[in-house]
């Protein structure tokens, strides 16, 4: 139960976007350029990182559903989402990705954590300026995100397709495109 009257009864976000529509069209283009737009990085690594770093933050709904995101644009799929939460070091991913994995998780410690090293570490395993700031951006954005969902207590869903059948959807149209889709004017 939420720890406010939301006007709606959808979980997670949803229903913080459906309370708030104002803010929900910024939130969602701030995601729909970090995790669909033009990037070095596939989407499905990029959502893998929202998932990282929401895992870090034991967020289930934001876990849950940017998980299914990843592995639906991931060849992997899932087996490597849930290999990544587990053990980022063994995780059969690029250096590349992990060092910038590494990254993500010190910033969802906090921001000072991110030391040189690690962003040296990251361009040495081929990491590009712009892939380090995003991977930043990515974290910090979730991290907030990931607060938002619990700090108002946000309910899951009960159907335990709606990640699943929600992904197919992102993929699709994005999420500016899934939040038209449900009315809410961006």
């Amino acid at each position: 139960m939420a720890h406010i009257t939301l006007n709606s009864d959808l979980p997670g976000i949803r229903g913080l976007f459906q309370y708030r529509p104002e803010a929900a069209g910024p939130l969602n283009g701030l995601v729909d350029v970090l995790l669909r737009g033009p990037s070095s990085l596939t989407p499905g690594e990029r959502e893998l990182i929202a998932a990282y770093v929401s895992s870090l933050n034991e967020c289930t709904y934001c876990y849950s559903a940017h998980a299914a995101y990843a592995a639906a644009q991931l060849p992997e799929g899932m087996p490597l989402v849930e290999a990544v939460r587990v053990d980022v070091d063994g995780a059969p991913i690029s250096e590349k990705l992990t060092a910038l994995l590494h990254i993500a998780g010190s910033v969802q410690r906090g921001g000072k954590n991110v030391t040189t090293e690690q962003a040296d570490e990251a361009r040495a395993k081929g990491a590009t300026d712009l892939e380090i700031h995003d991977t930043v951006l990515i974290a910090a954005a979730f991290c907030m995100f990931n607060r938002y969902v619990d700090g108002l207590g946000t309910s899951l869903p009960d159907d335990p397709n709606f990640y699943s059948e929600r992904a197919q959807r992102i993929v699709a149209s994005g999420y500016l495109g899934v939040l038209a889709e449900a009315g809410i004017q961006v």
